[in-house]
């Protein structure tokens, strides 16, 4: 939703998160951490131009990068796919998830019970299941979900291929 700067203060601005991008009949849902600086400025999950999920996501669904993003967010949709963040949010003065400080996290106890169908949750990345277990360890702990620790999309996360990545993200459908 928001980047908001603190002017010459030398305190980390405050990020939140987006929406959630969902419709009741998801089946699977991936969680990131917070949106970076891209994202948020594009106000779009998974914006930054290097950053692989869509690349990876659309090989999976047809929501390729190339699509507008409404178009990619529709395709999603219609493949059974959510998209959401563990964190609401948060302070933090860069774009890289060891930075989050200060963390709030989503009410994805209600959004689960309000999207039951949802019985895969993915976590894009370390920090993201990191940030869920903390926050959510009773989600973690009732096995009523099948967890997926993925590899990080990031460009940050340069320590796989494009096609590591993408053999272990094929996992989620």
């Amino acid at each position: 939703m928001a980047f908001t700067r603190m002017q010459n203060s030398g305190v980390a601005p405050v990020v939140r998160s987006f929406p959630a991008v969902s419709d009741r009949s998801a089946k699977i849902l991936v969680l990131g951490s917070m949106p970076g600086k891209a994202s948020l400025s594009a106000k779009q999950y998974y914006a930054h131009p290097r950053n692989l999920f869509w690349p990876i996501i659309g090989q999976m669904t047809g929501a390729i990068l190339e699509l507008p993003y409404e178009n990619r967010v529709a395709l999603l949709q219609k493949s059974g796919v959510a998209l959401w963040d563990v964190l609401q949010s948060c302070t933090r003065s860069g774009s890289l998830d060891s930075d989050i400080k200060n963390e709030v996290p989503n009410d994805l106890t209600s959004f689960l019970k309000n999207h039951s169908k949802i019985t895969t949750i993915c976590f894009n990345g370390n920090k993201a299941r990191e940030c869920f277990e903390r926050h959510f360890p009773d989600l973690m702990a009732a096995r009523a979900y099948r967890f997926l620790a993925l590899p990080s999309t990031s460009p940050a996360h340069a320590s796989m291929t494009y096609e590591q990545k993408l053999e272990s993200w094929k996992t989620i459908l």
